[in-house]
């Protein structure tokens, strides 16, 4: 009798769990709105990602990244949003996560915030402030982009020379923007020195350095500094 009774109730608790749970046809229509919305802004914040990227080695994988975590903080929004113990005990779940992957661009640390903050944004169901953030943001960042590519590029110049010319090569980077001598290697067949340079006309910054006695080659590898 006990037994009958305990599963009886065990049943009638579940049917009333599942039965709190119905969502109704409104509610479907604002959940898929939603989802469909969170992909268009990751897609945009994708494309912001890729064109305004000037780093040496492109990830299309964070790009991707970019529209997952966008399309996955929504609905977990939506789901905590009208409850306070829903909303602690994914605090208190999301203090424990560790991530481990390093983020070599610190830019690209704001661009994590921007897919997190409308995936938010869009599981509160703010579609007008979601709107304004994703044009307002995507246009700051395209702004600062093209005022960043005017700018002079950095570059890794590696001169392989015979030793005792330094003098002269230096010389030929004059009005050239050299911030150090990242490395100096001598041997017994030639020297090799890594300079770190910033300069707009690479062309002519290599023949002024090919132009000195005693340099046997010279090249520019892009580079980012950390």
């Amino acid at each position: 009798m006990y037994t009958f009774l305990t599963s009886t109730y065990n049943k009638s608790s579940l049917a009333g769990l599942f039965a709190n749970q119905t969502i109704s046809t409104d509610s479907w229509l604002t959940i898929l709105f939603s989802l469909v919305l969170a992909f268009g802004v990751g897609l945009f914040i994708y494309w912001i990602y890729r064109t305004n990227y000037h780093g040496v080695m492109y990830n299309n994988n964070f790009g991707l990244t970019l529209v997952l975590m966008t399309l996955i903080t929504t609905p977990v929004v939506m789901c905590i949003r009208d409850s306070i113990q829903l909303s602690m005990g994914m605090v208190g779940a999301l203090s424990i996560v560790r991530f481990r992957t390093a983020v070599k661009d610190p830019l690209d640390t704001a661009y994590m915030f921007w897919a997190l903050t409308m995936g938010i944004i869009l599981g509160a169901g703010q579609f007008f402030l979601a709107a304004l953030m994703a044009i307002g943001i995507g246009g700051l960042i395209i702004v600062m982009g093209m005022l960043k590519f005017k700018s002079m590029n950095a570059y890794l110049l590696v001169v392989h020379y015979t030793p005792g010319i330094e003098g002269a090569i230096n010389g030929a980077l004059k009005g050239v923007k050299v911030s150090q001598v990242k490395s100096k290697t001598v041997s017994r067949n030639g020297a090799e020195m890594t300079i770190e340079v910033r300069v707009e006309k690479q062309d002519a910054l290599l023949n002024r350095v090919l132009n000195v006695d005693g340099v046997q080659d010279a090249t520019l590898v892009a580079y980012q500094p950390e």
